[in-house]
């Protein structure tokens, strides 16, 4: 693979079991690159080693005034320096090769999992450690990656000159063949300490990271409420801590480096010593001599790579042990799907919580709990939550008083007949999967799932580039980027990009900055959901798409959205009454389950619970008047259920 051929067709299953683990599936994988590099390093190397010899034999042809040996040394010098500009060269070259690819396998496979988890990634794992992993983690997983081929090269290098000085000078050869191997394994006691401060200092970067992360989105709150300068200050303690953790890791790792320094040069002054003893003896030659002293002086290059390797390792498994950790992710219900891939339609129906949301049809949803609003949102979408059961899955230890199908104003979903979902068999589990057309979603494969049903959360992202290529998503065809602009009211959302780029007229070639910060929130709202319009999906799920416009804006989107979507199944959790009474159905989800349909103005009525969500009334209001018609001999069941409620809350504070 060369970087000319990035990105992979296909980056491969990652061995996400542990930080080595995943290095080594990450080596075997690079294999081609690996030996090209171990082949130029060994060129360089050799070449390197070789000069020392050519020196001794120049310096003894001068003693023996030899002009022809002289001159042949002179020509295998010159072929050494060729070999070694060549092997640099090219070792550079293929080592950063390694390192620019291993790095994009990474980053491929993390963006990979990423968008297989969804939004379900940033609830497991910190936004501020997914950016540390995406970015430092992945250089330094690289950097150990190239180092491998170079410390491979430089250790046969070694082994291959300590042979051959034995052969050559067995007396100071000796000497040099036990050395080394000492230099070598000197540093090791201290690397695990090294690398525990190492660790320190990457968990403190990654905590300081965490931290800029979340004030940088919220920023602009954080000016609102003031509070800005007490994030920078927490900020700069953290960055105080990384500081120094910073100095106490490089403490440590500069005493590494003085020990590869002062042992080497033990060394060689203990070689000197013996070496000017036998010559003064006259057991060797003085070339000898200079060739064993040049020799143990240029081994300190390749030995550096023994204290590299060692740095790249511990730096690279804290690394790979995130990276893994990321990629090992699933999600709760994460399958290749049992069924064959199709795009099934019909009516959305949950089985959880009851909600029927008919084919066709725009169907909204309230639900007085934001948080649980969101996750049932996601169900629908297929994007299983670990909290659901919690959340939205009680309806059996309730006693399933939430509405049947049949009650819900439908005929009901058309998987009901097929599948006999008025109740679970005898002594057999209920199925729990979200179920479109009498297909259930957890049984498709991942991306036919996320074709047929959309979701939209309440914080969509958008990412930083022109606003053509905001809206380039995949999408059925059906429907323009005018129409689905204009169904969302981006007409001054397109005016303000026009005045904001100086190089173009078009606001389709506007460029948008990161996440939308240049925008307010209505308008990155309505971007959002007009990109959304566009993929024209079996299904999409909207959850507050108009929370941050103002009233005659969201009345204009309501009308929009319902005209795009005519004959396409649309469901909204809004508590908006604008949105509501543009809705053919309204469902009111309490406490995990559908406790009424109709239209806004019937459940408006009809419903203290359901006006209360919409009205933003209380709990002590809605109980007021619950109070108000009991002592006019007018309690309803609804009324019922709300005084029930206080008084279960008064018994729990008792």
């Amino acid at each position: 693979m060369q970087i000319q051929d990035l990105p992979y067709p296909d980056p491969g299953v990652p061995d996400a079991r542990s930080g080595p683990r995943f290095l080594w599936w990450l080596g075997r994988n690079q294999l081609g690159g690996q030996f090209k590099a171990l082949s130029w390093g060994l060129l360089h190397f050799l070449a390197v080693s070789a000069l020392p010899f050519c020196v001794g034999l120049a310096v003894q042809s001068v003693v023996d005034r030899s002009g022809t040996r002289l001159a042949l040394t002179g020509a295998l010098m010159a072929g050494c320096g060729a070999c070694i500009a060549l092997g640099e060269l090219m070792l550079h070259r293929t080592a950063v090769t390694n390192w620019i690819t291993a790095a994009a396998r990474v980053q491929q496979l993390l963006a990979r999992r990423t968008a297989l988890l969804g939004s379900a990634l940033t609830r497991r794992v910190a936004a501020g450690e997914v950016v540390a992993v995406s970015t430092g983690d992945v250089e330094k997983i690289g950097w150990f990656v190239e180092a491998v081929s170079r410390f491979t090269a430089a250790a046969v290098t070694v082994v291959v000159v300590c042979v051959a000085l034995t052969v050559y000078q067995p007396a100071l050869g000796v000497i040099v063949a036990v050395g080394v191997p000492v230099l070598a394994v000197a540093v090791l006691p201290l690397l695990p300490r090294a690398t525990r401060r190492a660790d320190f200092q990457r968990e403190k970067a990654g905590r300081a990271t965490e931290l800029a992360s979340d004030t940088v989105a919220g920023l602009r709150v954080l000016r609102g409420i003031g509070g800005e300068e007490l994030f920078l200050d927490r900020y700069r303690r953290a960055s105080q801590e990384v500081r120094r953790a910073a100095v106490r890791s490089a403490r440590m790792w500069s005493l590494i480096s003085a020990i590869q320094v002062l042992l080497p040069g033990l060394l060689m002054i203990a070689v000197v010593w013996r070496g000017v003893q036998l010559a003064r003896d006259g057991r060797i030659e003085v070339g000898e001599l200079v060739t064993v002293y040049s020799a143990v002086m240029l081994l300190t290059y390749p030995l550096r790579h023994f204290e590299e390797i060692a740095m790249a390792y511990s730096f690279s498994r804290p690394s790979a042990r995130r990276a893994a950790g990321v990629l090992s992710l699933e999600r709760a219900m994460d399958s290749g799907g049992s069924l064959a891939a199709q795009l099934p339609s019909g009516d959305l129906y949950d089985p959880v919580t009851k909600l029927l949301a008919p084919a066709g049809r725009f169907t909204a949803v309230v639900c007085g709990d934001p948080d649980a609003a969101g996750l049932l949102a996601e169900r629908l979408g297929g994007h299983a939550s670990e909290r659901r059961d919690e959340d939205l899955g009680h309806a059996s230890e309730r006693g399933d008083k939430g509405l049947a199908p049949s009650e819900q104003g439908d005929e009901g979903p058309a998987h009901a007949s097929k599948r006999g979902d008025e109740g679970p068999a005898q002594g057999g589990p209920r199925s729990t999967s979200v179920v479109l057309g009498g297909v259930p979603l957890d049984e498709l494969p991942l991306e036919c799932a996320r074709t047929a049903v959309l979701v939209q959360d309440k914080d969509p992202v958008l990412l930083s580039g022109a606003l053509r290529d905001l809206l380039d998503v995949p999408a059925s065809g059906l429907v323009s980027a005018e129409a689905a602009l204009s169904a969302a009211q981006c007409g001054d959302v397109l005016e303000a990009l026009t005045q904001g780029s100086l190089d173009t007229a078009d606001p389709m070639d506007a460029h948008i900055t990161e996440r939308g910060r240049s925008l307010s929130g209505g308008q990155r709202q309505r971007l959002a959901l007009a990109r959304s319009l566009i993929t024209d999906p079996e299904v999409l799920v909207l959850d507050e798409p108009t929370s941050a416009v103002d009233s005659h804006t969201e009345a204009r989107i309501a009308d929009g959205v319902r005209s795009l979507r005519a004959g396409r199944t649309t469901v909204v959790f809004t508590s908006s009454p604008l949105l509501l009474d543009h809705a053919d159905r309204v469902v009111l989800v309490h406490e995990g389950e559908v406790v009424a349909v109709g239209a806004h103005r019937e459940l408006m009525h009809g419903e203290p619970r359901y006006r209360a969500v919409v009205t933003r009334a209380t709990e002590e209001e809605a109980a007021g008047e619950a109070a108000d018609r009991a002592a006019l001999g007018e309690v309803t069941a609804d009324d019922e259920a709300v005084l029930d409620g206080v008084l279960e809350e008064i018994e729990e504070t008792a």
